[in-house]
């Protein structure tokens, strides 16, 4: 069995963003060379996420609103009695999810016709990592 890691690192100019990571994923799975295996993509800060869905603009600003509902940007959070900001972005992360496992057959991601993986980012404008670890054959 073999193993890969490699970062993948970003900085949004927006509080918010949803990128398609799913084409930079790929690229880590051809550059480990497994056939047979799995991919861990997982965002390594707690005001990120990583999640599987279609990638479709109104299903995007649609989570971008029913998070916005779920946790309000400005509901008074404890978390920002400490001098932060970002209450709210600490529960987007656990709604969103934190990482995702993708099967790998014939060295390609195993995912269904419309799963694309994307990077979530609820407090952006600062640099922040997701770690991509592949394992198999």
């Amino acid at each position: 069995m073999r193993s890969y890691r490699e970062e993948l690192w970003f900085e949004t100019a927006t509080r918010r963003a949803y990128i398609n990571i799913t084409p930079r994923v790929e690229a880590v799975v051809s550059k480990s060379g497994v056939r047979e295996g799995l991919v861990l993509v997982n965002a390594m800060h707690i005001t990120a996420s990583v999640y599987i869905n279609d990638d479709e603009p109104g299903l995007l600003r649609d989570y971008d609103d029913f998070l916005e509902r779920m946790a309000p940007q400005n509901a008074g959070y404890r978390h920002n009695e400490t001098g932060e900001d970002n209450g709210d972005a600490h529960i987007k992360r656990q709604l969103m999810g934190r990482e995702v496992v993708v099967a790998i057959t014939g060295g390609k991601l195993d995912v269904g016709p419309w799963e694309q993986i994307f990077y979530g980012e609820f407090d952006g404008r600062r640099r922040k990592r997701v770690l991509v670890k592949v394992i198999g054959e």
